[in-house]
């Protein structure tokens, strides 16, 4: 779970087993990277993060916009960058942690295709310039007790949809074991059109990734199939896997 919700939360690193793991001055882990492979996605539910590209043909993925909200180890954003060939931009309101994974994670330094912004994600995605640009954005907002989402309402869900492009979407991470998933489901839904709407079963550790498209789709499952053996072996993602844990959400 990312934070974005302290501009001084402590940061701190541990090391277990080749991989390096980011916290938030408590034991709940924020992020993690493979240290041998760094680009790499090590996380299943960061992984689930990319399900957006199901619907998007993969031929077309180079040069999209991907934003994510909520830096953490900045595995979504180096993915993005290094593996897809994206334009990235991250909004991150500590800039501890934009430093730390600078230094220890293996996030590239800024340049024409990445950008880090130090903001509060609430008040940056009202920034016109981003407005109608995003094709891939990741919301993955929480503090460092990991309690709920820090940006649930419908007013949020509304400017995040605003982002995308008529191909966008929005991919959240949601604890599908709490009483609070049902009411971030509805309010994704009522912004986004419950046709618009696809949910993953939760991961063993309850982390529960919804996805919400601009322009809804209903793909035949043959053509998910296909779509799913295309970005496992372009890109190495469990794609064929989530398709048996992943639907869309029923009006």
């Amino acid at each position: 779970m990312k934070s974005d919700v302290s501009a001084s939360s402590e940061v701190n690193l541990s090391e277990s087993d080749g991989i390096r793991y980011l916290h938030l001055g408590t034991e709940w882990v924020q992020g993690s990277m493979r240290i041998k492979a760094p680009f790499d996605i090590d996380l299943e539910y960061v992984q689930r993060m990319m399900a957006w590209l199901l619907f998007v043909p993969p031929d077309t993925v180079a040069g999209r916009h991907a934003m994510q909200l909520g830096l953490g180890a900045g595995a979504i954003t180096k993915f993005c960058y290094k593996k897809l060939r994206m334009t990235c931009t991250a909004v991150e309101i500590n800039p501890r942690v934009a430093d730390v994974c600078q230094a220890w994670m293996r996030l590239p330094p800024q340049d024409e295709r990445l950008r880090v912004v130090i903001a509060d994600a609430a008040r940056e995605i009202q920034d016109p310039q981003w407005l109608g640009t995003v094709d891939a954005l990741a919301v993955d907002l929480y503090d460092e007790d990991a309690a709920g989402p820090v940006l649930d309402s419908e007013d949020f869900y509304a400017d995040c949809r605003r982002l995308l492009t008529d191909e966008g979407c929005m991919t959240v991470n949601l604890f599908g074991r709490t009483a609070s998933f049902e009411r971030s489901l509805s309010r994704i839904s009522q912004v986004f059109g419950a046709d618009a709407v696809w949910a993953f079963k939760p991961t063993r550790e309850g982390n529960t990734v919804l996805l919400a498209q601009r322009t809804p789709q209903r793909p035949k499952r043959a053509a998910l199939e296909a779509r799913a053996e295309v970005i496992e072996a372009r890109w190495d993602l469990p794609a064929r896997k989530w398709l048996k844990v992943f639907k869309a959400v029923e009006k």
